[in-house]
C-alpha cells in the first residue's frame, strides 16, 4: 500500500532527523530506521493500532518517544503527523479540518 505524507507530517519527519543529528552523529540515521519500521507495521497492520477517532490511528515508535498519526484511505496510508508524545499531542487535529 502506498504511504504519503501531509506537508505538516513531512516538515516534522525531517525536523526530528536535523534535531537527533544534531545531538548525536548518526542518531538521526536511527530514529530514520525506526520511522520506517513504523510504518512497514502499519502498512502491514493497518487497523492494529490505537485509534484515536473514527478515521485516525496511532502507532508508536518503540525507541523514540514520537507517534505516526495516520489515516487509512482506500488507495493509501496517509501520515497526518510525526509527532514527539510530550508536545502539543493534539496538535494533529488541526490538521485535518481542510
Amino acid at each position: 500500500m502506498k504511504i504519503e505524507f501531509l506537508k505538516p507530517a513531512e516538515c516534522e519527519f525531517l525536523d526530528a532527523i536535523e534535531y537527533y543529528n544534531n545531538e548525536s552523529e548518526g542518531l538521526g540515521y536511527e530514529f530514520t530506521i525506526e520511522v520506517s519500521k513504523t510504518l512497514e507495521r502499519i502498512v502491514q497492520y493497518p487497523k492494529a493500532w490505537t485509534p484515536l477517532s473514527k478515521r485516525t490511528r496511532r502507532c508508536r515508535t518503540k525507541r523514540f518517544p514520537y507517534s505516526v498519526i495516520y489515516q487509512i484511505r482506500p488507495d493509501k496510508i496517509l501520515i497526518i503527523a510525526i509527532m514527539h508524545m510530550h508536545c502539543k499531542p493534539k496538535n494533529w487535529k488541526t490538521r485535518l479540518k481542510s
